[in-house]
């Protein structure tokens, strides 16, 4: 296959300031592919070292790019309690299988405001003994907040792991009024 011209991969990538600190953004022709939490210089850079790595481009900074520009509007109103959902194309190639059909099932089935068990969302996809694989995939999630991995908790009341870190969790499970009691 031509790797040149029309099918050449484009990644295009921006930080945007938020209350839980810097998140970069990077999308494909296809969508937004990934959001990093904490994206200060050295994280910002293995990040796209990494994009670049699997997707075979190199990311372009690019704020203005249509689609960034949409995913920060977004970003920021839902930040500012403006908007509960996300409407905005996603490129699902940073993962695959289990993981994708897991954070696919998440983004359609779990709205604003509320939370699911790891094993509740394993039966979901019709693997109600997944739970620990189901904490592996929301740990893979290359879309947070986007996909919210942070509504994914323990059916004990536990707040459960989070790549973002548990006080990043706790902002947005506060942010859409459904902290678990007791937190600690």
């Amino acid at each position: 296959m031509d790797s040149h011209g029309q099918n050449e991969q484009r990644v295009v990538w921006a930080v945007m300031e938020t209350g839980i600190g810097p998140l970069l953004l990077a999308a494909t022709r296809e969508g937004l592919v990934n959001v990093v939490f904490h994206a200060g210089d050295e994280v910002r850079e293995r990040a796209l070292e990494r994009l670049a790595s699997r997707l075979g481009a190199t990311p372009v900074e690019e704020p203005d790019s249509p689609l960034l520009a949409e995913a920060i509007r977004q970003l920021q109103a839902y930040f500012a309690g403006g908007r509960q959902s996300f409407e905005l194309p996603l490129d699902w190639s940073l993962i695959s299988g289990f993981n994708r059909e897991v954070l696919r099932e998440l983004a359609a089935g779990v709205p604003f405001g509320a939370v699911v068990g790891y094993g509740d969302l394993a039966g979901r996809v019709g693997q109600p003994g997944a739970a620990q694989a189901v904490g592996m995939a929301m740990g893979a999630n290359p879309l947070p907040v986007v996909v919210p991995c942070h509504r994914v908790v323990e059916s004990d009341g536990g707040i459960g792991g989070f790549g973002g870190g548990l006080e990043t969790k706790r902002r947005l499970l506060a942010l859409e009024g459904v902290l678990p009691e007791p937190l600690f």
